[in-house]
């Protein structure tokens, strides 16, 4: 099962999102039916870029607590120096992806970035 995680600033918007997914499945070879949840840092899960991006994907949008995102850091093969003295952890994307997908994930496309978005794409077993 896959999980794109996504990054956000405040008010980037939903279309925004779904372009980054988009094109985050295109490199990585795979489709949007591919996807099985969006998931992001948990003080972002309500942005409303977020919230209606998995509504129009019509996929279930997981919060990953700040906790989760910084035991799984380790595993992360993007760092941003912002990020990671905001949030602990070097991309909130391949964070949120990686904790997201559960038992043994793995990074199936490494963070991408647009203005205001960030994607990755992680495969694992759900918890």
């Amino acid at each position: 099962m896959i999980v794109a995680g996504i990054g956000l600033r405040a008010g980037a918007s939903w279309q925004e999102v779904v372009e980054l997914i988009s094109l985050a499945v295109t490199k990585a070879a795979l489709s949007l039916d591919d996807i099985d949840r969006l998931a992001t840092l948990d003080i972002r899960a309500d942005e409303a870029g977020f919230t209606t991006a998995a509504r129009h994907l019509k996929l279930p949008a997981i919060a990953v607590p700040a906790e989760a995102m910084r035991a799984i850091a380790p595993s992360v093969r993007t760092h941003s120096s912002r990020v990671e003295a905001l949030h602990g952890v070097g991309s909130v994307a391949e964070a949120s992806a990686l904790a997201a997908a559960g038992k043994d994930a793995r990074l199936l496309l490494r963070r991408i970035a647009s203005t205001r978005v960030t994607c990755a794409l992680a495969q694992g077993v759900f918890p």
